[in-house]
């Protein structure tokens, strides 16, 4: 073992999949807020608009991509090569989660589109990583 392997694989796969992991972990409390009806209240108005015309196929995207992405985040760690898998289905979550909120959102362009993107550019980053890594023979 070198100082650029741990445990056979580079030791930014780790650091990759921790911080992928705290960022759909994150997702996940922000899925969680925003289904229990005090928190939601307390939240600013363009936000409560937007959770309480929320359909259940929307409400239902978000939790595919929020536990989609933290369950293939603990099986990329795991070195499962259905990380894969999971990803894509919690991409498109995202991006289903994404039409929606771009329909509905009450905000100025950018921001609407900046919160969007990057939920939607981390996911396809994950499939790609996850991919990849497969390839490396780091998963299998």
């Amino acid at each position: 073992m070198n100082d650029k392997t741990l445990g056979g694989v580079h030791w930014s796969f780790r650091a990759i999949g921790g911080v992928a992991l705290v960022w759909n972990l994150l997702g996940v409390i922000n899925f969680f807020s925003q289904m229990n009806a005090n928190t939601a209240a307390a939240m600013p108005e363009p936000y409560r608009v937007i959770i309480e015309a929320r359909p259940a196929w929307a409400t239902g995207a978000f939790a595919i991509a929020v536990f989609g992405g933290m369950l293939g985040c603990f099986l990329l760690l795991f070195r499962q090569s259905a990380a894969y898998y999971v990803f894509i289905a919690s991409l498109l979550g995202a991006i289903v989660a994404t039409i929606h909120f771009q329909i509905t959102a009450d905000f100025g362009l950018l921001d609407a589109l900046i919160g969007s993107l990057m939920q939607v550019v981390g996911a396809v980053f994950l499939v790609w990583y996850s991919k990849w890594a497969e390839r490396k023979g780091w998963i299998s």
